[in-house]
């Protein structure tokens, strides 16, 4: 069961971790920072495979557990925005720029990994 949301615990060895309820980056998880599982406050990718729980159990997260988590997220993003010096303006513009190009460059980037 999910309980409230949190980033987590950081791995300083970057191990990959697939469920559970404690680490930041982790997939398939609950309650924390991750990819792929449910009541996170936001998406946080570690680079490793994500293992993704059904969307029915997404769906069983209570309403609260939801609120508490998108504004955790909010806080986590305004906080970035002020640390890089972004407004909101500013990002939804570089979002907007950026969506018009993000598969192009998720294309030039397979190449270049695949060069190296």
């Amino acid at each position: 069961d999910v309980s409230s949301p949190k980033h987590g615990k950081v791995d300083p060895y970057n191990m990959p971790h697939v469920g559970g309820n404690m680490w930041a980056g982790g997939t398939g998880g609950r309650d924390t920072a991750g990819l792929g599982g449910k009541g996170g406050p936001y998406r946080l990718d570690a680079g490793h495979r994500v293992y993704q729980i059904s969307q029915a159990e997404k769906d069983a997260v209570p309403e609260e557990v939801k609120r508490a988590a998108r504004e955790m997220g909010e806080k986590a993003f305004k906080q970035r925005l002020k640390e890089i010096q972004m407004s909101e303006y500013d990002a939804s513009t570089y979002e907007r720029f950026s969506g018009a190009v993000r598969r192009q460059v998720q294309s030039l980037r397979i190449i270049l990994d695949n060069l190296q």
